[in-house]
C-alpha cells in the first residue's frame, strides 16, 4: 500500500502541493535545508523519507508509514531528514476542516467520545503510525485523482472514512475538538487567527483573552497547552516568519520590513531575526532571493509539515 501512495505521489506532486481534489496536498521535497512554516489543521502521511519538527522546545518526529495531525495553526521548524534529489521526501496531506468533522462527531458512540481528555489537553499536534485501514483509504483517495468520472462523488466519501479513523483512532480527542464549536481548543484557535492576522499590532494579553472568552491566566495557560508557548512568543515567532518572506520578495530594506512585522527598533529585530534563523536578516535575504531564483523565478515550493 505504501509503495503505491509513494508511486502516486512522485509522479503528481506539485511545488504548490495542490491536486484536483479539494483540501489534498501532494508534496515532494528533494532537499533537508529547515522550513519555518505556519501550519494549518492538517492530517498528514509519509511516504518516504523522515522529518523532525520543532514546537517550541519539542520536537516530534516521524517517518515513512507513519502521519502526523496538527490540530492549529502553528509556527513550526522542520526539516526533512536525509531528502535528496535521487531520494526525496514524498507525503500526503488532507486538511482538517471543522465543517466536515462537525457531522461525523455526531456518529461518534458515547464511550469513544468520552475517551483521550488527557490527550485533548496535550499540543495540538501528534506522531504516530498510520495503520494499513488508514494508509488503505489514503491510496483510495490518491487513485480518484486519475478517476474524475468518479471523483465528485466518491472523494468526499473517502475523506469522510478517512476523518472517521481520525476520530476513533489514537488521536481522536485532539482531532475531535477541531469540530466542536465551543471546545478549548476553538476558543484558543480564534486567539491564534487574531494573532496571525494582526501580528505587527501591539497586543495586549486582557483583549486577547476575552476574544478567546478566557480569564487572562485561564488563556495563557491555554494557548501554551496547544502551542507550547507564550502569546507573545508565538506572536514573535509569527512577526519573524512574515519579515522572511516579505525579505525574499524584496519588501523593502531590513530595517523597513521589520518595522513593516511590528518592530521599532532595528537593532532589536536584528538580533531576534538572527537568533531565529541562524543568519542576520540581509544576508538571510540575499541567501534565499538566489535561491528562489534559482528554483523557480522567485515562487517559493511549498511542504508539508
Amino acid at each position: 500500500m505504501l509503495a503505491e501512495i509513494r508511486a502516486i505521489v512522485a509522479a503528481r506532486a506539485r511545488p504548490d502541493l495542490r491536486t484536483e481534489i479539494d483540501g489534498l496536498l501532494l508534496s515532494r521535497v528533494e532537499t533537508a535545508e529547515p522550513d519555518y512554516s505556519l501550519t494549518e489543521p492538517l492530517f498528514v502521511v509519509l511516504a518516504q523519507g523522515g522529518k523532525r519538527l520543532l514546537l517550541g522546545e519539542h520536537t516530534y518526529e516521524y517517518r515513512a508509514g507513519q502521519c502526523l495531525v496538527v490540530a492549529a495553526d502553528l509556527p513550526v521548524t522542520g526539516h526533512f531528514l536525509g531528502a535528496s534529489p535521487t531520494s526525496p521526501a514524498l507525503g500526503v496531506g488532507l486538511a482538517l476542516r471543522p465543517a466536515v468533522l462537525a457531522p461525523l462527531l455526531l456518529e461518534i458512540p458515547p464511550v469513544v467520545r468520552g475517551a483521550g481528555a488527557a490527550e485533548a489537553r496535550q499540543h495540538a499536534i501528534a506522531t504516530g503510525d498510520a495503520g494499513p485501514q488508514l494508509l488503505d483509504a489514503v491510496a483510495r483517495l490518491l487513485r480518484l485523482l486519475d478517476r474524475p468520472t468518479d471523483r465528485a462523488v466518491l472523494a468526499p466519501l473517502v475523506e469522510r472514512e478517512i476523518l472517521w479513523r481520525l476520530l476513533t483512532g489514537p488521536h481522536g480527542a485532539m482531532v475531535r475538538q477541531i469540530g466542536l464549536a465551543d471546545s478549548g481548543l476553538s476558543h484558543v484557535r480564534r486567539a491564534i487567527h487574531w494573532i496571525r492576522d494582526n501580528y505587527a499590532e501591539p497586543m495586549r494579553i486582557e483583549d486577547v483573552a476575552r476574544l478567546a472568552a478566557m480569564s487572562p491566566s485561564a488563556f495563557h495557560r491555554h494557548f501554551r497547552a496547544v502551542t507550547a508557548m507564550s502569546p507573545l512568543q508565538f506572536q514573535k515567532r509569527i512577526r519573524l516568519q512574515e519579515a522572511r518572506v516579505l525579505l525574499v520578495g524584496g519588501a523593502g530594506d531590513v530595517a523597513g520590513v521589520g518595522h513593516l512585522v511590528g518592530y521599532d527598533s532595528p537593532s532589536q529585530f536584528n538580533r531576534e531575526y538572527r537568533r531565529q534563523f541562524g543568519v542576520p536578516p540581509g544576508q538571510d535575504a540575499i541567501r534565499l532571493r538566489a535561491a528562489a531564483t534559482t528554483a523557480d523565478a522567485g515562487r517559493p515550493e511549498r511542504r508539508l509539515p
